[in-house]
């Protein structure tokens, strides 16, 4: 797929941008994609800094779009339904500046997919902006770890190495710790 998108960027030239904030856009509404493709793919194609400034580019305005949708389309499914997550529950039921702290926190924690964060935001009572600001802030920080990772898997130096190594560990612990709580 990296190889693809590639292909297509080096096709596209300088339109290479907005394929890729468009391919966020598409991958933050559908709200189950990982985005990591596109990341790597960017930090490939046009460097580090620039390839991570797309990145953060194009998941902000996906997860504005996404919030535009999800609030006009779904909230009201979901008008007097509550998310079985404490941290998501909380920012449905806020507001504020405790909402907008909320969203950095759940954009910053890796482990909760930004598809929850966004409906949990959209069927909330925090504007538009506030969750705009806050949503691209909480990304930041999360988007250069992940992009660094990349970088350093692609070079495939000893950090790299290091890098696979642990998450490679972290997924077989994820898959051991589900099969066991499946058995009890």
């Amino acid at each position: 797929m990296e190889t693809h998108l590639l292909e297509w960027f080096n096709t596209l030239g300088i339109y290479a941008i907005a394929l890729s904030i468009l391919l966020n856009i598409i991958i933050s509404v559908l709200g189950v994609l990982p985005s990591v493709v596109i990341t790597a793919a960017n930090i490939t194609f046009f460097g580090f800094e620039k390839g991570l400034a797309v990145s953060i580019a194009g998941e902000a305005l996906g997860a504005i779009v996404s919030f535009y949708l999800y609030r006009k389309g779904i909230k009201k499914l979901f008008q007097h339904k509550e998310i079985n997550n404490g941290l998501l529950t909380r920012l449905q039921n806020s507001k504020g500046v405790e909402a907008f702290c909320l969203i950095i926190a759940l954009r910053i924690f890796p482990f909760i997919p930004s598809g929850l964060v966004t409906l949990a935001a959209a069927i909330s009572r925090v504007g538009i902006m506030n969750y705009s600001i806050a949503s691209t802030i909480g990304k930041m920080p999360a988007l250069v770890i992940e992009a660094y990772s990349i970088q350093q898997v692609l070079v495939w130096n000893w950090k790299g190495k290091i890098i696979l190594s642990v998450f490679l560990l972290f997924i077989i612990w994820l898959v051991l710790s589900r099969k066991k709580s499946a058995k009890e």
